[in-house]
């Protein structure tokens, strides 16, 4: 894994990264339309680019196959390309985003159960929903935090 701070992201790394967020992004978001998607893909760079921490898993060629982003304890963005689920990789990042950025909340869309269930599964728990994301459109999000111990 290699490790981004802010400031340290070439745009090459950056139009890679979407690459792996738009793949994700159509494999698990199928609530979202085609244009959904292309319209959101548009802020994803400053997104990439202003995150303090991006932890970034390579595939054994050196590309990108899966990502994080995290800010003041807060897990911003976490996306795996699709050929590169189930092998652990997203257990891997959230480990090491509680351990050494103190990782210990993070929203979801409520529409997205599988995220939904792997997060419960890492230790977070629902605290609280909206309505509306972040862009006042009607996918709801799950505000969860990591259970107490």
């Amino acid at each position: 894994m290699r490790i981004y701070e802010a400031g340290d992201r070439p745009q090459e790394l950056i139009d890679r990264l979407l690459g792996v967020w738009e793949s994700s992004v159509r494999a698990t978001h199928l609530f979202l339309s085609g244009d959904e998607v292309m319209d959101i893909r548009k802020y994803v760079p400053d997104a990439l680019s202003g995150v303090a921490h991006l932890i970034v898993a390579e595939g054994d060629d050196g590309c990108p196959v899966a990502f994080m982003g995290v800010q003041d304890g807060t897990l911003e963005m976490l996306f795996i390309h699709p050929d590169s689920r189930g092998k652990g990789l997203g257990r891997e990042l959230i480990r090491k985003g509680i351990g050494c950025y103190g990782v210990e909340r993070l929203a979801v869309n409520e529409q997205n159960p599988q995220a939904r269930g792997f997060y419960e599964h890492m230790g977070f728990t629902v605290c609280r929903r909206t309505e509306l994301d972040g862009q006042g459109n009607p996918y709801p999000l799950l505000y969860m935090e990591m259970r107490e111990a």
